[in-house]
């Protein structure tokens, strides 16, 4: 049983260590070959997933219908879904145009670093994190192309932008999701083992009940994120002015159908927040969301099969891998462990488990492990909010602490763009530590 620990070890290893573990390569690559290594041969994050999973496959630690079993088809088709409207607004290029009139008021670069951070933050309150990622993934780019501004920065904004914002929304990660329902979706939900989840307690009126104890803290740990970026990347921002250039449509009929599935996006959002609002009891499913506004582009578009081949396909593969290595993990029963004892309902306990948890198996798995234990110790709705920010916080400590991350450095890496693990940390191990005091301290008031 401990194979699949040393397996994750050398995965978060790996991750950590893969920009020397690509010079290496390429060292020894001319040394017996005497050929660069292709970049396609180099190491990326979805091949040590990948390596991950096939290694507990190989070594028996997961049966192969299990593993099977184990891979979440809602996510992976939600994912998709998303990608295909991405790039088709990428390809038509009313991305671009958008981008042009969201930022073309933000006359300073400090001003464009804050309009992503706040656009997008209170973007992924609304449209989920993993949406924005995908979206603001080809902006933040060419924001920072068009500016002569270096794009590590802007994506760092991007990824610490998605997961604050998102904490303050019910819809705004799937961990939030599972705690404002009750915990009632536990079952469709990957490594949801831990028993019937419908004697947790019920956060009434989540909106009303997340926004009003979240906002606040939210809106100042935006601001953090902006005063650190602002320090370790001094030289890429101030009052330096910066470039609107006007960005032309490549395919009007392929905008006009992005326009159409965008539309869907944004309705079929606004009306699953409207039944939450207003108690209709019909659930929406975000996977339902993703495929019918990718259905206008995957039924109309000539460019149909073009784009679903330029999709991340490789994305798509990590979180499989994934799912596959993390459900290896769980049967150990060792994180399982790690949660359960006394004080486990405190808001320290809380956001110290979440945080260093959700680094190994993810942030949802932990929530739906940790639902039940709260219920059992009669948990009340700020408990169960404070569970909520600190799972999603664990996003801003290191590169696999969210899956909105690995979708914006998979993205950037397709325009040969990166950020390694040590550039993530460095301003995300402060980040993080700042904004559990900030959350600690609203919700331990409120």
């Amino acid at each position: 049983m401990i194979i699949p620990l040393i397996v994750l070890a050398i995965v978060f290893s790996l991750i950590a260590l893969r920009q020397l573990a690509n010079a290496r390569l390429q060292i020894w690559q001319l040394l017996l070959l005497k050929v660069p290594v292709p970049r396609s041969f180099q190491l990326q994050i979805w091949h040590i997933m990948l390596f991950g999973a096939i290694a507990v496959l190989l070594t028996g630690q997961i049966s192969p219908l299990n593993a099977i079993q184990s891979v979440n088809l809602d996510v992976l088709l939600f994912l998709f879904g998303m990608f295909v409207v991405g790039r088709a607004l990428e390809e038509s290029g009313y991305l671009s145009h958008i981008s042009d009139r969201l930022f073309g008021r933000a006359k300073t670069s400090d001003a464009m670093l804050l309009f992503v951070l706040f656009g997008f933050g209170f973007l992924a309150a609304f449209l989920m994190n993993d949406t924005v990622a995908i979206i603001g993934t080809p902006v933040v780019l060419l924001l920072a192309k068009s500016n002569g501004i270096s794009a590590k920065p802007f994506l760092l904004a991007l990824c610490f932008a998605v997961t604050i914002g998102s904490a303050m929304s019910p819809i705004g990660n799937p961990q939030n999701l599972l705690i404002a329902t009750n915990g009632g979706i536990a079952q469709s939900i990957s490594f949801a083992h831990t028993g019937d989840p419908s004697g947790s307690p019920c956060i009434a009126n989540p909106f009303a009940s997340f926004f009003g104890r979240l906002l606040v803290p939210t809106v100042i740990n935006l601001l953090v994120a902006f005063a650190l970026l602002k320090f370790f990347y001094k030289g890429s921002f101030g009052n330096k002015p910066v470039k609107q250039r006007k960005e032309e449509i490549k395919d009007r009929r392929l905008m006009k159908i992005s326009k159409l599935s965008l539309g869907l996006l944004a309705s079929l959002i606004a009306l699953k927040i409207a039944f939450a609002f207003t108690g209709v009891n019909i659930d929406i499913r975000l996977i339902y969301i993703a495929l019918i506004a990718a259905l206008p582009i995957m039924v109309f578009s000539r460019k149909r099969v073009e784009l679903v081949k330029s999709i991340d396909w490789s994305t798509l593969v990590f979180f499989a891998s994934m799912f596959v290595l993390m459900e290896s993990v769980w049967e150990t029963g060792f994180f399982q462990s790690f949660v359960a004892g006394s004080g486990i309902a405190s808001l320290g306990t809380i956001f110290f488990v979440s945080i260093v948890v959700s680094q190994f198996i993810s942030n949802v798995p932990l929530v739906a492990l940790y639902l039940p234990m709260l219920a059992q110790a009669g948990a009340s709705a700020p408990t169960m909010i404070a569970l909520a920010a600190g799972s999603t916080i664990a996003g801003n400590l290191f590169i696999l602490g969210a899956a909105s991350n690995i979708i914006i450095i998979q993205n950037a890496e397709r325009s040969g763009q990166t950020l390694t693990f040590a550039e993530f940390a460095k301003i995300g191990i402060p980040l993080t530590v700042i904004n559990v005091l900030v959350y600690w301290i609203f919700l331990g008031v409120i």
